[in-house]
């Protein structure tokens, strides 16, 4: 059995982790770290797992664990790598995007591989320290990578991805509270998103002559989910884009084409990306839906996990959607 441990277990991501290793065929849940909430149970940060479990959150950590998730906020994790040590065997999955670009994707003769298996599985799974990748970043990319592979990419692509609340923490803002949000709709951070530079360098891997991204995200009224669009111009048939899809995606364990378009409720508390493909007058709109908590942040760390100690990439990640 993999024995995991998780630091900062009190917000989403740490909470999905926390399920998912606890559930896991081929995992044991350690330790959960937290300075706020140690000696704690998990269940007083997150009251459905009552009756789950009675393990309590720590205030120490285990140096021999085999791996560890680190879900603490963005530029956290390279203070905290920096201060607590892990053995040499310890692989690191870290969810912040403190080493997700090249330019800063080392600490300490440590080297982060980004953590997209769609892009790069074989390479993840000889890894030992993973970046993990983002949620709007993972259902882009997921949207583009075929024709980068292909270097059909090479026109501006204008975005357009609508995110759920749970996607700005647990800790309550302006703009997540119920009364604001509810029945309201808004964009932010237009055209600069920070997940641009981590999908401009994968894209880039594949074509280094990528066009411009124009990137609009958008804050929804729902807790979960990112429904992305992105459109650009396309010299084929829908047939031909079809084809290509299909042949990019034909060995991916979550990634699916689907013929019919597609919406949020096909992929929530799942680890599944859907996309879709609709052509018009030379312009080629991808759809592309995730759960931001699962395929965009923690199922996506176990598939690491699983990649990373030789497991099937699916398993304890065949979770049930909520189709209504």
């Amino acid at each position: 059995m993999i024995k995991a441990g998780i630091i900062g277990g009190s917000g989403y991501t740490g909470g999905e982790l926390i399920r998912l290793i606890l559930n896991h065929p081929e995992a044991d849940l350690g330790f959960v770290f937290s300075t706020t909430r140690a000696g704690k149970p998990l269940h007083s940060a997150h009251p459905d797992l009552l009756g789950e479990t009675d393990m309590l959150f720590s205030g120490e950590i285990d140096p021999e664990i085999d791996v560890v998730f680190l879900c603490l906020g963005h530029g956290n994790s390279r203070d905290f790598l920096s201060k607590n040590q892990f053995s040499k065997e310890t692989k690191i999955i870290d969810l912040s995007n403190d080493f997700r670009l090249a330019a800063t994707n080392t600490l300490d003769g440590k080297t982060f591989v980004y953590g997209l298996p769609e892009l790069q599985r074989e390479i993840i799974s000889q890894a030992r320290y993973i970046a993990n990748p983002g949620c709007f970043a993972t259902a882009i990319q997921l949207a583009l990578l075929p024709l980068a592979a292909s270097n059909q990419l090479q026109q501006t692509i204008h975005i357009n991805a609508v995110t759920g609340s749970t996607g700005a923490g647990v800790t309550p803002a302006d703009t997540t509270h119920f009364s604001w949000r509810n029945n309201n709709v808004s964009w932010y951070k237009p055209f600069t998103h920070q997940h641009l530079g981590e999908i401009n360098q994968s894209l880039q891997q594949l074509d280094p002559e990528t066009g411009e991204l124009l990137f609009l995200p958008v804050r929804g009224n729902f807790a979960r989910g990112i429904f992305a669009t992105a459109y650009t111009a396309f010299s084929g048939s829908l047939e031909e884009a079809q084809e290509r899809y299909q042949k990019y995606y034909e060995s991916a364990a979550f990634t699916a084409l689907s013929t019919a378009p597609v919406n949020l409720k096909q992929v929530v508390n799942t680890n599944y990306a859907h996309l879709h493909l609709h052509l018009h007058n030379g312009y080629l709109l991808i759809t592309s839906v995730i759960d931001n908590l699962l395929k965009g942040a923690s199922g996506q760390a176990v598939e690491n996990m699983n990649l990373i100690f030789g497991l099937e990439q699916p398993t304890g990640l065949k979770l049930k959607g909520s189709a209504f």
